[in-house]
């Protein structure tokens, strides 16, 4: 007798929004908010979406939303399929998606892995006024919180608040010019961004938990400024090992540099109820990071 194939199940996309919207959100209430939808039809959809995947999604509880490991394995796919779906129907309905986005990103960040994405979202929405402002993460929260910025990319504490979605994570690492510029039983010299840069503070509380003096040799907001300031032999940083350039030297324990947090990147967004121009600029970054750390 023929073997019978196994059924094939057609996701909806619409409940991989609504799945989405939780993720990002971590709370039902707030991706009915988001998608204009009550809590109980968001609770409803997530239901079918599990039911048709055969797993449990989320977990929850009273205080939080998390994802299980089902939902977890989703998560990067239902973004890319979302992305997909957007612009296969921009394409064939010719439809040209207009407006203005107005997006923010850690000047380090933005200059090494942004701007191809970036350019590929201009491309292919040439009718969207996509402005870009590269700034400390401290102001890119108040430009959010003031309603300057649809969206930001913004440098977080990976064990802090529940702040935006993650989207790229990496070791932080020490690195100089070489091992020459440490100077026995001096003070460690350091090539830092201005307060309250998060790769600043992991710097400076890992040499005060092993008791190394440090003291500042170089402050610029400016990631340009600081790699002068390292060729030049000024001192040393922390910064993502994917960023440090390649004339660079990593210092590590053996040089009594004690060990960093991963750096993490987190995507925040403005109003509750973004553009189209600017959802579709969030599902692309957020496809698009994810695809790359992975």
């Amino acid at each position: 007798m023929p073997t019978s194939l196994p059924r094939l199940v057609n996701l909806d996309l619409d409940l991989l929004r609504a799945f989405m919207a939780v993720a990002e959100a971590k709370s039902f209430t707030r991706a009915g908010t988001r998608l204009g939808r009550t809590q109980s039809a968001i609770s409803l959809q997530i239901q079918r979406l599990e039911q048709q995947v055969g797993a449990a999604l989320f977990a929850r509880d009273a205080r939080s939303v998390v994802l299980t490991a089902a939902g977890e394995a989703l998560l990067i796919p239902a973004r890319d399929m979302l992305r997909l779906n957007d612009e296969i129907i921009g394409q064939v309905l010719n439809r040209e998606l207009e407006g203005e986005v107005r997006f923010g990103a850690p000047e380090d960040f933005a200059t090494t892995h942004l701007p191809g994405i970036l350019g590929d979202y201009a491309r292919a929405y040439p009718h969207v006024a996509l402005s870009v402002v590269c700034d400390l993460t401290l102001n890119l929260v108040e430009r959010i919180q003031k309603g300057e910025l649809d969206l930001a990319l913004i440098k977080r504490e990976p064990l802090g608040p529940a702040v935006g979605v993650p989207v790229w994570r990496e070791p932080l690492i020490w690195v100089g010019a070489g091992k020459d510029v440490i100077q026995p039983g001096a003070p460690v010299p350091l090539v830092l961004a201005p307060a309250p840069c998060v790769y600043r503070k992991r710097a400076t509380s890992a040499l005060d938990q092993v008791r190394r003096t440090w003291r500042p040799a170089y402050t610029s907001p400016s990631l340009t400024g600081q790699l002068a300031a390292l060729r030049a032999g000024l001192g040393v940083t922390a910064l993502p090992r994917g960023m440090a350039p390649a004339d660079m030297v990593e210092f590590s324990d053996q040089d009594g540099f004690p060990s960093l947090p991963d750096a993490e990147i987190a995507l925040i967004r403005g109003a509750r109820n973004l553009s189209v121009a600017a959802e579709r600029l969030s599902n692309f970054v957020l496809a698009c990071l994810n695809s790359v750390a992975h």
